[in-house]
């Protein structure tokens, strides 16, 4: 078990705010936040970038932009003249979507530069990649993962939040497994409460992209007293896409390869007791 203080906690989190409504009220409270705690980042859209980093001047907290979100299906030319911008406007790290198309089309030399003009074009701030893992098998996750790092990305990235479902611990450990220690895992999408986080931290991201970053800072108190229980997987299994799924937003062949690994998974006496 990881020992976790809040110190180490608070510099994993980039405290985000992604929502098409928000302006610069909500961008402030965040930048005020992030301040307060002392989180890693604020993560914003690029309309944000020069205002946030006006906000954050002398706290330490860095600015993390998106690039290419959260769709991923642009130009990599676009993609790469929005990183540039955003580096020039202050942005330290740059979060960019992968084209999951051409991923899934198995155009991986595409997806590769994809990411590796990114990455040119961000530099010296580094780049996390978004897989969005919600519309990837378990394969896809892995090929996702190795063009990340064969293009020069620092971090592998689940979600964007927007997608048919975020973060995941059996995500987050494929990933892990598959960049090795030396490359971060950030977990971001549906993170809630401590205890999701803490599934997460346990499963090997490295850094969260959340929103309820405060709640969850403020769980971290609970934990030490929690029964081993409390921390366990959830029962029935934390990643079957026929609970979590938006099923409207999940490519049907995603959703059958799930749905297929759900019928073989060992938990499924248990999750059929669950719901009798």
């Amino acid at each position: 078990m990881i020992d976790l203080d809040r110190e180490t906690l608070v510099k994993m989190i980039d405290h985000t705010e992604l929502s098409a409504h928000s302006g610069e009220k909500k961008i402030a409270n965040l930048c005020s936040e992030a301040r307060s705690f002392g989180f890693y980042t604020v993560c914003i859209n690029g309309a944000y970038t020069v205002y946030a980093k006006e906000q954050l001047a002398g706290s330490g907290v860095l600015v993390c932009t998106v690039v290419g979100f959260p769709l991923g299906a642009g130009t990599g030319s676009a993609k790469s003249f929005e990183a540039r911008e955003a580096v020039q406007n202050g942005a330290d790290e740059i979060d960019m979507v992968i084209n999951v198309g051409a991923l899934r089309d198995k155009r991986l030399d595409l997806v590769r530069d994809d990411i590796s003009d990114v990455v040119e074009a961000s530099t010296p701030a580094l780049v996390k990649v978004i897989l969005e893992t919600g519309y990837l098998t378990d394969e896809e996750i892995v090929t996702g993962c190795r063009l990340s790092v064969e293009a020069g990305a620092k971090f592998v990235k689940t979600s964007t939040g927007f997608g048919a479902f975020g973060a995941f611990p059996a995500h987050v450990r494929l990933m892990r497994q598959t960049v090795g220690p030396e490359i971060g895992v950030k977990a971001a999408g549906g993170i809630r409460n401590f205890k999701d986080a803490w599934r997460l931290i346990q499963a090997g991201a490295s850094r969260l992209g959340v929103s309820a970053s405060v709640g969850i800072v403020e769980g971290l108190s609970f934990y030490k007293f929690a029964p081993a229980a409390w921390l366990e997987e959830e029962v029935p299994c934390h990643i079957c896409p026929s609970r979590f799924a938006n099923l409207d937003k999940q490519p049907k062949a995603v959703y059958a390869y799930y749905k297929k690994k759900c019928l073989a998974c060992p938990h499924l006496e248990q999750y059929n007791k669950f719901y009798e």
